[in-house]
């Protein structure tokens, strides 16, 4: 009973995993050689066009930019994440929480907002020049090594987390012996630290890579200041010309999923073979030491500095714009009509907020109940269709929404799909499908790490007496997963809201989303209100989603809830 329970729950998790994932990426490949999907069309020597990403002037350009500012980003965020996270698990200092707040503050704002804020910023008539003096700020930022710089600021919290995590344990039997052998503190750190934090490495390489390489928001934005075409605007474009061109896109789909398996097969390499686990009772976790007052002053001030430009300039410079009543700065004057325009009653501003929320919950709550299905499979069923679901979960997480949304387009797009119903293109229905799909790895990663701390043991004992697969879920699984859980969902909620490639290429017409109204208002010079929009649906989703907080933790904070780890945990 437990086999065919297990067999029919991977089953129907990879026959989902496959319509919202698979099937999207295997129909922007396949638009290559059978443009339109239409059998009749198929013609292998289309794969000639494959060759034009060189000789086209624009998509070579595209991809060099896509490379060049992925691979910049990947090193400059990998050696800032390293040293703050060095910094913050070895030293005791005033403002290490705020490291960790900036860091998933970052997490959560979308490229596209952090982005409008550094144009603000630095743009010729911006903040920066008209009441800083800082005239170079402009040629800097809109240029290669500014982009990197801008990237670097936005993405290095993943690659934070990542090497934070690893720090936190030291090897300290393997250090006493290096030490007892002549080595000094930076050789300890050198040849036995460093080596067994690569894995760590890789993983915090690879995050930053794959998020900057697919990132629509920033190219998006910059573009109206800076020519600086990267592989996903450019797929965008291509859908969104008349004609659309629909072969354009696939052709640069595949270059950028290639990109991205080359980054992966590049740290597989890197890892090879070797083996890194070192946690056995040689190892101990590591405790912050308090050093002298000039070196935590020293500390707190770099720290402040930096987390200053990282989340102050961007949300600074668009709380600036937001009560200015010209696009130049150097024109300010306080005023609130930004605000009383995009809170009229007629303000389609406050529809694409509704239905923006209305995505999020969706995508939350079904997202929720599919990825949980998948990680349990992922953590207890021994089913062959294992290996393919997990695969296929790391296939969504690398996949870039831009191009997801392409593929939807080529699916739902069919004209056999009338007479069924399921014609679902220039629907809320499309929409509805790939937040969904863009939520599902992102739950699934926290609830497997939630799962992979509760022992199976539980579930075979509650099975020996006499519970069922529902009875053992309910009664087991979800009180000891509930903070997984509400992280999950509180996640979900809060990407799913501010998922500006998806929806820009898929949200059908009239039906507008909050961040299609912000990036369009910004793309027609409407910079007051896009900022005072920015500020509005900030404050309010933030404000949403801790009450959502505190009303799926209500329960757990009346109620003791039963750990494994020992008397003191709570699940």
């Amino acid at each position: 009973m437990k086999k065919n329970r297990e067999s029919s729950l991977s089953t129907g998790v990879f026959a989902i995993l496959f319509i919202l994932v698979l099937l999207p990426l295997a129909a922007v490949l396949f638009q290559i050689v059978c443009p339109g999907l239409d059998i009749n069309e198929f013609n292998l020597s289309n794969l000639s066009i494959l060759g034009d990403i060189f000789s086209r002037p624009l998509w070579r350009k595209a991809l060099i930019n896509s490379l060049s500012l992925a691979s910049g980003t990947t090193v400059c965020g990998l050696i800032v994440a390293a040293i703050l996270a060095w910094v913050r698990t070895q030293y005791k200092f005033p403002l290490a929480r705020l490291i960790d707040l900036t860091a998933w503050a970052l997490m959560i704002i979308p490229s596209f907002i952090l982005a409008q804020g550094w144009v603000y910023f630095s743009a010729g008539n911006g903040v920066a020049k008209a009441w800083l003096g800082l005239t170079w700020m402009s040629d800097f930022v809109f240029s290669y090594p500014g982009l990197v710089t801008v990237m670097t600021l936005c993405k290095w919290p993943m690659a934070y987390i990542t090497i934070r995590t690893a720090l936190e344990w030291e090897p300290i039997r393997l250090m006493y012996a290096a030490r007892m052998n002549g080595a000094n503190s930076f050789r300890v750190f050198k040849d036995v630290q460093l080596p067994l934090m690569l894995p760590a490495l890789c993983s915090a390489a690879m995050l930053i890579f794959m998020d900057t390489v697919g990132d629509y928001g920033l190219s998006s934005t910059i573009t109206a200041v800076y020519s600086f075409p990267t592989l996903p605007y450019t797929i965008y474009s291509a859908i969104c010309t008349s004609p659309a061109r629909f072969d354009m896109a696939g052709v640069l789909s595949l270059c950028l999923m290639l990109l991205i398996v080359v980054a992966m097969v590049i740290q597989y390499k890197a890892l090879g073979s070797k083996r890194f686990d070192f946690l056995d009772n040689g190892t101990q976790q590591s405790v912050a030491k308090t050093i002298s007052k000039g070196k935590t002053s020293l500390i707190s001030i770099f720290s402040g500095i930096f987390m200053a430009i990282a989340i102050g300039i961007p949300i600074g410079s668009s709380l600036i714009m937001s009560f200015s009543s010209a696009i130049s700065i150097e024109k300010f004057s306080f005023t609130l009509d930004n605000y009383k325009n995009i809170l009229l009653s007629d303000s389609t501003l406050l529809t694409g907020i509704g239905h923006s929320l209305g995505l999020a919950v969706i995508a939350a709550a079904v997202g929720l109940v599919i990825a949980f299905g998948c990680a349990y499979v992922l953590t207890y069923s021994k089913t062959p269709l294992k290996k393919a679901i997990d695969m296929t979960t790391l296939i969504a997480m690398a996949v870039p929404g831009v191009v997801l949304g392409v593929g939807y387009i080529f699916v739902w797009n069919q004209k056999w799909l009338v007479p069924l119903g399921l014609h679902l293109y220039g629907t809320p229905a499309i929409l509805v499908l790939a937040v969904v799909a863009a939520a599902i790895p992102l739950i699934n990663r926290i609830l497997v790490a939630g799962m992979a701390k509760i022992p199976e043991s539980l579930l075979i004992a509650a099975q020996m007496q006499g519970a069922g697969f529902v009875t053992k879920i309910k009664t087991i699984l979800l009180p000891l997963l509930h903070n997984s859980a509400v992280s999950a969902v509180l996640s979900a909620f809060g990407g799913s809201i501010f998922n500006l490639a998806i929806t820009s290429i898929l949200y059908p017409p009239n039906w507008e989303t909050l961040p299609v109204w912000i990036s369009d208002s910004y793309n027609d010079l409407q910079f007051g209100d896009a900022a005072a929009a920015t500020i509005i649906s900030g404050i309010c989703i933030i404000t949403i989603m801790v009450i959502l907080e505190r009303l799926l933790n209500l329960k757990s904070s009346k109620k003791e809830r039963v750990s494994v780890y020992g008397n003191d945990s709570r699940a």
